[in-house]
């Protein structure tokens, strides 16, 4: 039986239709299949409806009340939310995979038997102890609280180590709090995007040559850098980040699948478990990989979700994205500064061994289940671009952004994964995350956020120009070379191009939206200026022509181009 005939037969035996369709819509109603979690549902929708348009239809549909989710039909994330359907090549009877992004937050209220409230955001799967050191530190109305307090649901005592997950199964669970005077939590989740944000303690080790202490035999897990050139300084740092997760584990501190996202990300705990430090992403979980978690099928051909990226390569373009961050100091091969220009946080390539993660033939302490992928520092946060409008974030801070995003041609930058952390000055801090679709072999997928928002159509600063001067794609490509990462010949020229557009369009008085908009395509079937230029550069030069002059060629057709838009 097909799955379209299981769906008919098994989920559905009437007519299916969407909900309030009015008579006039036009195009063919076309009926789609979407699989969430491995359950099949069949919905109507039309030829001429817009991404956005069917992600609202799934909205409203009965049972997906949810307002952030992802689309994937056929291989390829369907990101393009002004493009129609049918573009994307949906057509009746096929099957569409919905990834719903839930938020892993609670929204706490205590309330004092004398009517005073205090309001937490705690992350579902934090523990009772970390709700009363919470407690504790709040200051004003909870000076009287004591270490041994005690917490009760359902006159069942909470122990310190038990999860709100397995504690708050409805909306409506209520906690008594036992102190002197009773209080009551009530619990509702939140459906929004927001992430936990405590940034973990930092521990100077400053022997970068010291090995990571290893555990019992039975210890159950393994952690360790993934070093390919032992000559690479390995800084304090990092070495702190890495530390800080072993001892985590080291503790019996699960790593914590993230509810987020279309791969593997798994929260990685302090050794107090109240405190993420780090984020693990495996490379054989990463969307359409043979171990995902969230139900996508594997990829056909090994391109990812993105057009010019390879699955199982996302960890490296994590890497990379953090290398090539520069600070303004100098390159990130001899700078000691921990975050760069642009704000990526630090990241490693580490190889894991752990029975949470994805091991769906089974798990076993042997290093054949070892999982290699990118370790990132988990960055204290106020949540996401999403859930601010972009009229209140800095002009530098979003033209930090553009500068990373222009230069590694990122197929994936959306509002949801740039962070927001308020400062003491009141000023917003922008933070940078997901790259895994950075520096495709081909400009097809660019996609920029911020390329509607108004600060994209300023000017750089000074300062920013100097920076973007500063830039040599040679030596890039060398730094990632010597960090074990032989990246591709069109994935090079993507890193050669973007740079030199960057540099070009900076030298002209373009703004972050002038050349934004060279890379990007105004819909799914009209090339990016871009693109057209590299048809250009391929048409004017014979068949075998050495890279340095097809990029010369570039260079002269993007300097005529430019000097026209600039005009």
């Amino acid at each position: 039986m097909s799955i379209a005939e299981f769906a008919l037969s098994s989920v559905f035996k009437h007519k299916i239709h969407w909900e309030g369709q009015p008579a006039h819509c036009s195009g063919e109603p076309i009926l789609i299949y979407l699989i969430v979690d491995g359950a099949v549902t069949p919905m109507r929708v039309l030829e001429s409806d817009s991404i956005a348009s069917v992600k609202l239809r799934i909205q409203q549909y009965k049972g997906f009340v949810v307002k952030k989710q992802k689309l994937v039909f056929g291989g390829r994330e369907l990101a393009r939310n002004g493009t129609l359907i049918k573009e994307y090549g949906v057509t009746d009877g096929n099957v569409l995979h919905l990834v719903l992004r839930l938020s892993d937050l609670l929204f706490v209220v205590v309330r004092t038997v004398s009517g005073k409230e205090f309001e937490f955001h705690i992350d579902r799967h934090r523990n009772v102890g970390y709700l009363k050191q919470r407690i504790l530190n709040n200051g004003e109305g909870f000076v009287d609280l004591e270490d041994d307090q005690e917490l009760f649901c359902n006159d069942e005592e909470l122990d310190d180590q038990r999860l709100f997950h397995d504690i708050c199964t409805s909306d409506d669970d209520v906690i008594h709090l036992i102190v002197k005077k009773t209080a009551k939590i009530r619990t509702t989740p939140i459906h929004n995007d927001l992430k936990l944000s405590v940034e973990a303690p930092v521990k100077h080790n400053r022997d970068r040559h010291v090995e990571i202490e290893k555990g019992p035999p039975d210890a159950g897990f393994w952690l360790e850098p993934l070093i390919v050139n032992p000559e690479i300084n390995f800084f304090p740092f990092l070495w702190d980040m890495i530390n800080s997760t072993f001892e985590g584990l080291m503790n019996g501190k699960h790593p914590i699948r993230s509810s987020e996202g279309t791969g593997g990300t798994y929260f990685m705990q302090d050794s107090t478990g109240q405190e993420h430090v780090s984020v693990f992403k495996p490379m054989d979980e990463e969307p359409m990989a043979v171990n995902n978690p969230r139900g996508l099928p594997n990829s056909s051909n090994g391109e990812g979700l993105k057009r010019g990226t390879k699955v199982g390569e996302g960890a490296l373009r994590e890497v990379a994205a953090y290398l090539l961050d520069h600070p303004r100091s100098g390159p990130r091969l001899v700078s000691r500064e921990a975050v760069g220009f642009s704000g990526v946080p630090p990241t490693v390539m580490v190889q894991c061994l752990h029975q949470e993660f994805n091991h769906p033939n089974g798990y076993a302490f042997s290093s054949k289940h070892v999982k290699i992928g990118s370790l990132q520092k988990f960055m204290s946060n106020d949540g996401n671009c999403e859930d601010f409008g972009p009229q209140a974030f800095p002009v530098e801070e979003v033209h930090k952004i553009t500068v990373l995003d222009i230069r590694l041609a990122n197929a994936d930058r959306h509002a949801g994964n740039i962070l927001i952390r308020k400062e003491a000055d009141g000023l917003m801090k922008l933070i940078p995350i997901d790259h895994g679709y950075c520096l495709p072999d081909k400009f097809e997928d660019c996609t920029f956020d911020w390329l509607y928002w108004p600060q994209a159509r300023q000017p750089y600063s000074p300062e920013t120009v100097d920076y973007i001067n500063s830039l040599d794609a040679e030596k890039d490509l060398e730094l990632l070379k010597c960090y074990g990462w032989n990246i591709p010949l069109q994935c090079a020229r993507t890193l050669s191009i973007s740079t030199m557009l960057l540099k070009k369009g900076a030298e002209r008085g373009l703004t972050p939206y002038d050349i934004g908009s060279i890379m990007c395509r105004e819909n799914l079937n009209k090339e990016s200026l871009i693109e057209e230029i590299i048809g250009e550069a391929q048409d004017s030069l014979l068949p075998g022509m050495e890279e340095s002059t097809f990029l010369e060629a570039i260079s002269q057709i993007m300097d005529y181009r430019l000097n026209k838009l600039a005009k």
